[in-house]
């Protein structure tokens, strides 16, 4: 299984950006998916996650009201709408499929990886 994620750039802080992650598998709807993001010198952090149906969604703390995720099964892609950006969601963001339905915060729930995409935002 391959994850293609696009859409990262650089912009001002205020403004949005749409991520894109194409997931190479038709059982894509059967998985959760995951946005994670990791600054320079920073950790790998959680950042949002859907179901399988995308009906159940988790996001961290710091980009709820702001980041929107979502999926479209039929076109096995996932998205990561980011609105109100800020310099601290600087960082590179990458996709993941999960190894169940339900989505999780955990990265070591996640079993395949896509490669990331860079998103900076300055101020």
């Amino acid at each position: 299984v391959q994850l293609q994620a696009s859409g990262g750039g650089s912009v001002q802080a205020g403004r949005s950006l749409r991520l894109s992650c194409v997931v190479s598998s038709r059982a894509f709807s059967s998985y959760a998916v995951g946005w994670f993001r990791q600054a320079p010198g920073k950790e790998r952090e959680f950042v949002a996650a859907a179901s399988g149906s995308g009906g159940t969604q988790y996001y961290e703390d710091s980009v709820k009201g702001r980041f929107t995720i979502s999926r479209d099964n039929a076109k096995i892609t996932a998205y990561l709408q980011m609105n109100n950006l800020k310099p601290e969601d600087t960082g590179v963001y990458t996709c993941a499929l999960g190894g169940s339905l339900m989505p999780n915060y955990l990265a070591s729930e996640y079993v395949y990886w896509g490669q990331g995409t860079l998103v900076t935002v300055s101020s």
